[in-house]
């Protein structure tokens, strides 16, 4: 595992950031514990809990129980209610306050490393509530203010100056609103988290393929094709990704996300060690020569398209 700075904060984060829910407690409370030994084992001191649900944050305060506290960042995503009762939104200063206050009483971690707002609305997030939030992170119970989402609204978010972290989708094919808002939030010391790093338009071949606005050829009538041993078939398009001995196309994508200096941490989802491990390892793989340049060639390519 490598590690890069926590913004202004000092601090060093892993380049993964595990992230742990409702997925997380499928098995048991015991699974879940073992995968963030797991976790532990790998080096990744980072971990972000998915909702306020008290049973998760009893989990991993249990998990993370003997170790030194100040050695791991723990953040809480809010405005998911607490993943009991459904997908509720909440951003009232009462409703964050009791979900942080009842995630340390059930978890015994002491402080909350960052509060991450979960994507709030122009109108769902009342200074009485943002005022709310900087209390708790003057007494302590939170350190840092974060939040997270794509709609053009985080972009008066990142200019308000009151956050600390930024969370972000970031990926091979992200657009230039995307690199902007990253650039913009690194200008006022933002600690950048990077998430879907492997969208569900890059997961197959197919899709890869046509994702920078590529079309397989059609044979004769329209069926078939003939790019099986055409050697330039793909070329400009994201199908590489797919056809990389040795690394599979989520690797890759990993892998691009963390070529972004940037990026603090990467928050990746799994569910068992074996998935665990192997993402676990891509920090320390080197990227086969010419992979970014083919990324950066689709990229172009779906701009020029578009154009």
């Amino acid at each position: 595992m490598r590690y890069r700075p926590l913004g202004a904060s000092g601090n060093a984060v892993s380049n993964l950031t595990l992230s742990l829910g409702a997925h997380t407690l499928a098995r048991g409370p015991g699974a879940a514990r073992e995968l963030i030994y797991c976790a532990l084992e790998a080096g990744i001191n980072s971990y972000r809990l998915e909702s306020a649900d008290p049973v998760l944050a009893e989990v991993v305060g249990q998990a993370l129980s003997n170790l030194d506290r100040k050695l791991v960042g723990v953040s809480l995503t809010l405005g998911r209610g607490d993943g009991r009762r459904g997908p509720q939104r909440d951003f009232s200063a009462e409703g964050m306050t009791a979900a942080i206050d009842r995630a340390l009483h059930v978890s015994g971690l002491g402080w909350i490393d960052m509060a991450l707002l979960e994507e709030p609305g122009e109108d769902e997030l009342p200074q009485s509530s943002l005022n709310a939030l900087k209390a708790l992170r003057a007494t302590g119970r939170v350190q840092l203010l974060g939040v997270s989402g794509e709609g053009e609204v985080m972009d008066a978010y990142v200019s308000t100056g009151a956050f600390d972290i930024l969370a972000t989708p970031y990926h091979a094919n992200s657009d230039w609103r995307i690199r902007s808002r990253i650039r913009a939030a690194r200008e006022r010391d933002m600690a950048i988290f990077a998430y879907d790093y492997f969208p569900e338009s890059l997961s197959s071949e197919k899709k890869a393929l046509e994702a920078a606005g590529g079309k397989k050829k059609r044979g004769l009538f329209g069926f078939g094709g003939g790019t099986k041993n055409d050697p330039l078939a793909g070329a400009g398009t994201f199908a590489f990704l797919h056809r990389t001995p040795g690394w599979t196309a989520e690797e890759i994508c990993l892998a691009y996300a963390m070529t972004e200096p940037s990026i603090a941490s990467i928050i990746i989802a799994a569910d068992n060690a074996e998935r665990l491990n192997a993402l676990a390892a891509v920090p320390e793989r080197d990227m086969p020569p010419g992979l970014a340049a083919q990324v950066e060639m689709a990229r172009v390519g779906k701009a020029e398209k578009a154009a």
